[in-house]
């Protein structure tokens, strides 16, 4: 190695991740910057600049300062690089043997680490190398150890997620349970109201950005200094579509835990791979909820059709709802400003002979909807005794369903409690018989208690909610207040609320004359709220309602 240039930097490189914090504050940042300037001040080394990775683990290639580092090397600005240990240079065996016998050596950079007695000017010895590959094993064996932890949380039904949903804060008097927001849960409101409505994702980010609501980012960077997401400080305003996306899918605002949506094939590949739907577990109603059911599975309909919306922000109120009635895909809108917009059949537009074009005007369709909810709102007013059976049917369905799910439940909270209630008192007799000391049972103990007293009051809200009558009612009563809401139906146009409350799909069928202007295509209307059913109304466009 030539003899180093007096004018190059000197790299005090300092790193500290989550992992190394838990294991003292021998390797707190401050105590390697302390160390590193006063063996630099000792021996002689000049010109020297701090890199400093804070939170940031070995493995990862990508750290701010380490990727900055090796940039200037590559520049010849570096004439050594000093570290506490090889393990804060990097704890990848690879990489950081590949730095040591060969990037460092190419651009002529001397490299030292202290504690483990590493000076490249004496040249590396084996242990070097042996040092990087239990540097490596360590990372693998606390990220084992890790997933294995996160697993079973995410598996008893705790969130494993690192960070909150916008919307949600930390409890603070339980860092465990999450709570709304009160700054923030009510623009999550909005959005999912927004979008329910029918205005675009676009357009939706347009009118928060013009009535100064912070970024979920900035807001979060405000709040706690945290960086995740990055942040644009410069424009704090700034919606992304990618971020209302991803609200609008979250079932988290509904009041569940979903666990293991994603995950990492190793500590070393940090993208996260979206998991098999069988894999991702779902644990309903664990906190409280933002968004009603009601609603989430309106916007989730939305998003089964074309996402597209037209030059106002405004998107097709029909996707999720309209289906070819022989082959069962979805017809899509084709807007037209010459003439009118239409639906086609998918499958057809896809390969024109596996289906026919089943080209019905979206006028067509809203007058067709506006006239059997008419109907059927004139029919509740004059059969209310039929109308009022035919509901009670439908909530007794669901009713059973939700008994069934709770039943379900009932059974695994009373089993985790009696093993919970084994598992006091065999700690208990250990610590009699002295194998567990008092401090380690009071300890595990408190947590076992805490559990079950968690588990016996999730129970008796089930209770509370299990009557069979009880929750045929609550069915039942949602139902009548949307048929009471809706029983004199003066819309002149088909709104995503008037379809949310009564349509559940619609089918339409190809002419019996293709290509006909005077014969009109068949429609079956799928009503929400009552069971299957047909019901005799006059018409000469809707030949059938299934109720």
């Amino acid at each position: 190695m030539k003899e180093p240039n007096t004018n190059q930097i000197t790299a005090l490189y300092c790193r500290l991740s989550q992992e190394d914090l838990r294991t003292g504050e021998s390797l707190s940042i401050e105590n390697q910057r302390l160390l590193l300037k006063e063996y630099a001040d000792k021996n002689g080394f000049k010109n020297c600049q701090y890199y400093i990775d804070d939170g940031y683990s070995g493995v990862n290639k990508n750290r701010p300062d380490y990727v900055r580092m090796l940039k200037d090397i590559e520049s010849g600005l570096v004439g050594t690089v000093i570290v506490k240990d090889q393990s804060r240079l990097g704890r990848d065996h690879l990489e950081t043997g590949r730095l040591m016998e060969i990037l460092f050596p190419s651009y002529d950079v001397r490299f030292i680490a202290i504690s483990d007695g590493v000076d490249s000017i004496n040249g590396l010895n084996d242990m070097s190398g042996i040092k990087n590959y239990f540097n490596d094993f360590f990372a693998q064996d606390t990220s084992r150890k890790i997933r294995t932890i996160q697993k079973a949380k995410g598996e008893r039904g705790e969130r494993v997620g690192a960070s909150l949903p916008y919307g949600y804060m930390k409890d603070p008097n339980d860092s465990k349970r999450i709570i709304p927001d009160p700054e923030t849960a009510p623009v999550v409101k909005r959005i999912f109201e927004m979008y329910a409505s029918g205005i675009g994702m676009k357009k939706i980010c347009n009118t928060l950005e013009e009535e100064e609501v912070l970024s979920p980012s900035v807001y979060a960077f405000n709040k706690t200094g945290s960086r995740s997401g990055n942040p644009k400080l410069d424009k704090p305003y700034a919606w992304s579509i990618a971020s209302v996306r991803s609200m609008l899918l979250n079932q988290m605002y509904c009041g569940d835990t979903v666990n293991f949506k994603t995950y990492t094939k190793s500590n070393k590949l940090k993208k996260r791979i979206k998991n098999d739907p069988e894999k991702v577990l779902i644990f309903e109603n664990t906190h409280e909820a933002i968004i009603d059911r009601g609603m989430f599975e309106l916007v989730q309909k939305h998003f089964v059709g074309r996402k597209r919306a037209n030059g106002n922000g405004e998107m097709d109120k029909y996707a999720g709802y309209l289906y070819c009635a022989e082959c069962g895909s979805r017809l899509y809108l084709h807007r037209n400003k010459k003439t009118y917009n239409n639906f086609m059949c998918g499958r057809y537009e896809k390969r024109k002979s596996n289906c026919t074009a089943h080209y019905i005007r979206e006028e067509v369709v809203d007058a067709i909807v506006l006239e059997a909810i008419k109907r059927v709102t004139t029919y509740a007013r004059e059969h209310s005794e039929e109308f009022y059976e035919m509901a009670m049917s439908k909530g007794e369905n669901e009713a059973m369903s939700q008994s069934k799910n709770n039943e379900a439940k009932r059974s695994e909270y009373e089993t985790r409690i009696n093993q919970l209630e084994s598992a006091i008192s065999m700690l208990y007799m250990d610590r009699v018989t002295g194998r567990v000391t008092p401090e380690r049972y009071d300890s595990l103990a408190s947590g076992y208690e805490k559990e079950q007293s968690e588990l016996k009051e999730k129970l008796q809200e089930l209770d509370s909610h299990t009557s069979y009558l009880a929750i045929k009612e609550k069915c039942v009563r949602e139902f009548i207040n949307n048929a009471k809401k809706y029983v004199d139906v003066t819309e002149v146009t088909v709104t995503p609320q008037l379809l949310r409350a009564f349509i559940k799909r619609i089918e339409v069928h190809e002419k019996a004359e293709k290509r006909s202007r005077t014969c009109m295509n068949d429609i079956t209307v799928h009503f929400s709220f009552l069971a299957d059913k047909d019901i005799k109304l006059d018409g000469v466009m809707i030949q059938t309602f299934e109720m």
